[in-house]
């Protein structure tokens, strides 16, 4: 079994429940997971620079750091940013999601099981690249 560490990023705690809710402790069989939360940007980057994250998964009506500008940001300022999903409030906004450089992104409201599905699926992607 493979622990990751995801944190969660919103400034809502709702947010990050329901993100928490829609991925789970286990996902699948073999994952397990570790959450991390960050209620604004600061704390988000205290978590980077301490911890080995695996993922973010940053909301984007996040205020008033949105998780759009966050992924973004980690993009241009770090040689090996955590792979990063963001949630979007409409599908309209895809574009968005293609601006902040994102590794991937969901639309609320979150379907446990692609939710889940496509987590395990970032996670797995990056242990691979990286080993």
């Amino acid at each position: 079994m493979t622990t990751y560490s995801v944190i969660l990023y919103s400034h809502n705690p709702k947010v990050r429940h329901g993100m928490r809710s829609a991925i789970g402790e286990q996902p699948t069989e073999d994952v397990t997971i570790e959450y991390l939360e960050a209620s604004d940007y600061d704390e988000a980057i205290r978590l980077i620079d301490t911890y080995e994250i695996d993922l973010m998964l940053l909301d984007g009506e996040s205020q008033p750091a949105g998780g759009l500008g966050i992924a973004r940001q980690l993009r241009d300022e770090l040689d090996d940013p955590p792979t990063t999903c963001v949630v979007l409030k409409r599908a309209a906004d895809q574009w968005l999601a293609a601006w902040s450089r994102a590794d991937a992104s969901l639309t609320h409201p979150l379907d446990p099981i692609r939710t889940s599905a496509a987590i395990v699926e970032l996670l797995r992607s990056r242990a691979t690249a990286t080993t």
